[in-house]
């Protein structure tokens, strides 16, 4: 019996020599998340809300030409609907913030809803992490874009460290937790933060999350509808950041 006859179909599927049964989505309640794989390098990156078009496009172009494992939501809205609530995507990281984020998104909601959407994230909450969760030496990368009621100013108050190259663009940064990619953005024309340790509150972000487990995370914000500059500055990270 040859050495492959004698695998169980686990080893199969763990030594990944079945590419096409690998799983072309992962979700967590009402946010369902579209797989891209390129080669195995051991970035992961992300695209979190379904109204930030241009970081599709941009994230989705990167993918054809760069290894890596993109996970792209596939909303079209900025919320998603957990239990028939709404919920923001990128609040859904902790138990803690995903109630703040409940409660405010649906005034005057009945305690029992909240607590069966917070258990219903709580179940299935772990798995995707995982799959967010760069292996060691890798990296996530999270695209957003955002619109004036946001920019880097609402972030430097509550980072450990800052460096604003650009501050007439303050809708164009990174933000990141390891402090040797700090070092290397803060070399950028960009504007950086770096909240390895603060804010101590949990608002459920993926940021925060990263933060919390200490492993590397990248947040790559531009105004909407600004390609060119995220192309751009994606470029950069991947030239820089080892």
């Amino acid at each position: 019996m040859s050495r492959a006859a004698g695998l169980s179909r686990r080893q199969f599927l763990a030594l990944g020599w079945f590419p096409w049964l690998r799983p072309r989505h992962i979700g967590l309640a009402g946010a369902r998340f579209r797989i891209l794989r390129n080669g195995r390098s051991l970035r992961r990156y992300l695209r979190i809300h379904g109204n930030e078009e241009t970081a599709r496009q941009v994230l989705e172009r990167h993918m054809e030409t760069h290894e890596g494992i993109a996970f792209v939501i596939e909303s079209r809205t900025r919320v998603v609907a957990v239990e028939s609530l709404q919920l923001d995507p990128n609040r859904m990281f902790s138990r803690v913030g995903a109630e703040a984020n409940l409660k405010l998104l649906n005034p005057g909601v009945a305690p029992e809803r909240v607590r069966r959407a917070l258990d219903l994230l709580d179940r299935g909450r772990e798995k995707l992490v995982r799959a967010l969760t760069p292996p060691r030496g890798g990296m996530t990368i999270a695209l957003h874009n955002n619109s004036s009621a946001y920019s880097v100013t609402a972030e430097v108050p509550i980072s450990d460290q800052t460096s604003l190259r650009e501050p007439g663009n303050p809708h164009a940064f990174f933000l990141c937790t390891d402090p040797r990619d700090f070092e290397t953005l803060k070399t950028s024309p960009y504007n950086v933060v770096l909240q390895q340790h603060g804010p101590k509150q949990d608002d459920g972000s993926l940021s925060r999350l990263a933060a919390a487990r200490a492993f590397r995370y990248v947040n790559l914000e531009v105004a909407a509808g600004q390609t060119e500059r995220q192309r751009e500055m994606l470029n950069w990270l991947e030239w820089f950041l080892p």
